[in-house]
């Protein structure tokens, strides 16, 4: 790997070619083309081969890309070649979902503690996890050792979360909570928002919309 800081969207997509990767390694594919990786992920071959650049050389001319080769390089890069333990801030709706994803095993995520405020669900089951007190959430991040964190918590309860996060020692956080956080320069946020990529949906299809309508109309009086 360079010393080049990579963007963030080039993990991005680093993370969209491994799951192409999985997919192709489970129907038997041992090798693809750069060609074959945009026509499944939608990503340009040229795009694909700038995005690996950052990291070295890959693949063979006239052979193209060892299937498991790629997969393991790609899960060195993102730190996905070893398990990674994820504090869970909310055991609510959201929360239940997440603990019930089962998707985070292929990629050896795994959700190793729930925590929550609320006295009532405190000491109960959650999945295959009990309920943690918020308050022992350093206590528990001793043993456990991650660096990974998610809020689902409400919008304002969310800061005092992430301080806690924060300070239990973890430097990833994904916030599902509405709302901006402040953190320490070496945390890195990522925000899920559910009405952030609603609107944008809706201005794509009410643009398309207003394109296939003008088009028709155009049509329409052509035929006139």
């Amino acid at each position: 790997m360079t010393e080049t800081r990579v963007p963030v969207p080039t993990l991005e997509r680093l993370a969209i070619y491994l799951r192409v990767l999985l997919d192709a390694h489970e129907s038997g594919i041992q090798t693809l083309s750069s060609q074959e990786m945009e026509q499944y992920s939608g990503i340009s071959a040229a795009q694909f081969r700038k995005d690996l650049s950052y990291f070295g050389e890959f693949g063979k001319p006239g052979v193209g890309y060892s299937v498991l080769g790629l997969i393991a390089c790609i899960e060195r890069i993102l730190r996905l070649d070893e398990e990674q333990p994820i504090l869970l801030v909310g055991a609510g709706n959201i929360g239940s979902a997440l603990v019930g994803y089962p998707n985070f095993r292929a990629h050896r995520l795994r959700i190793a503690a729930v925590f929550d405020n609320n006295f009532v669900k405190i000491g109960r089951p959650f999945g295959d996890l009990i309920i943690e007190d918020i308050a022992r959430i350093g206590e528990v991040n001793a043993q456990i050792g991650a660096r990974l964190g998610i809020i689902a918590v409400p919008a304002h309860a969310a800061q005092e979360v992430a301080d806690a996060l924060v300070d239990a020692g973890v430097t990833g956080i994904l916030n599902f909570a509405p709302t901006i956080l402040r953190t320490p320069p070496h945390v890195h946020v990522r925000n899920v928002s559910f009405l952030q990529e609603l609107a944008v949906l809706s201005y794509h299809a009410a643009e398309d919309a207003l394109c296939v309508n003008g088009q028709a109309q155009r049509g329409g009086n052509d035929g006139v």
